[in-house]
C-alpha cells in the first residue's frame, strides 16, 4: 500500500488508534488533539481513497475545485492541507453548515452553485486548478466531471467518487463503473481505480488526468 501523505496529512494516533488527521479547528464531532482533527474514511470518500493507499497526486498547497460539498465534513480537511479550495454545494441547508466550516478556514471558498452547471461559477473558479475533487450523488456523475474539466490544469488530477446507486438503483455496480470509466475517456486517461467498499459500500474511487 501506497503511503504518500499531502503534505499536511498524517497518521497520528488519536483516541488510542491510527487515524489520518489534518490540523484545524473540528467541523462534524470529530475526535482532536492537540491541533490534529481525525479525518474519518468512512464518513469521506476522499478519505478512503487516502487510507487505502489510492495515488491522488495531492501534495498539500494545490489550489482545488471540490464538488459535492454537502456541509463541509471532507472539504473541510482538504482546505486544512490545501491552497485555495473552491467547494460547490447545491443544497441550501448543508450549504449553511458549510460557510461555519469555512469561518475559520480563509482559503475556503464556499459556493452556493450546481455542479452540473459550472458555467455558473465560471467567473469565480480560477482555470488552472490542480485538482478537480468531485463527489456528487446523482446521475450523470461521468457527465459533471467532464463538464468541470474546463477548469483543471493540463498536469492536474480528477479525484472522483463514483456512487453506483445514484446513476441506477438496478444495474450492478460494476457494470455502472464500468460505464463511468468509458465515458471519460473522452476527456480523461484513468490511471487508478479502486473499489472503496472497505469503508463505502458501492462506490468506486477513480484518479485519473487530462488527456
Amino acid at each position: 500500500m501506497r503511503d504518500d501523505l499531502p503534505d499536511g496529512v498524517e497518521r497520528r494516533e488519536i483516541d488510542g488508534a491510527e487515524r489520518l488527521a489534518t490540523r484545524g479547528d473540528p467541523v462534524y464531532g470529530e475526535p482532536t488533539d492537540e491541533g490534529w482533527r481525525a479525518w474519518n474514511p468512512a464518513r469521506s470518500k476522499l478519505g478512503a481513497m487516502l487510507a487505502l493507499g489510492m495515488d491522488t497526486g495531492l501534495e498539500g498547497g494545490e489550489t482545488v475545485l471540490y464538488l459535492g460539498a454537502a456541509s463541509g465534513t471532507t472539504v473541510s480537511h482538504v482546505a486544512d492541507f490545501a491552497g485555495p479550495t473552491y467547494a460547490v454545494e447545491f443544497a441550501a441547508r448543508p450549504a449553511r453548515d458549510l460557510l461555519e466550516a469555512a469561518d475559520s478556514r480563509p482559503r475556503l471558498f464556499p459556493l452556493l452553485k450546481d455542479a452540473r452547471k459550472p458555467e455558473t461559477y465560471a467567473h469565480v473558479v480560477e482555470s488552472g486548478v490542480d485538482a478537480l475533487i468531485q463527489d456528487v450523488a446523482t446521475r450523470g456523475q461521468a457527465g459533471v466531471a467532464l463538464e468541470n474539466a474546463r477548469f483543471l490544469a493540463d498536469d492536474g488530477r480528477l479525484l472522483l467518487a463514483v456512487k453506483a446507486r445514484s446513476e441506477d438503483v438496478t444495474r450492478d455496480p460494476e457494470d455502472v463503473f464500468d460505464d463511468v470509466r468509458a465515458e471519460l475517456e473522452d476527456e480523461y486517461e484513468v490511471l487508478e481505480s479502486r473499489s472503496l467498499e472497505t469503508y463505502h459500500a458501492d462506490h468506486l474511487g477513480i484518479v485519473a488526468r487530462p488527456l
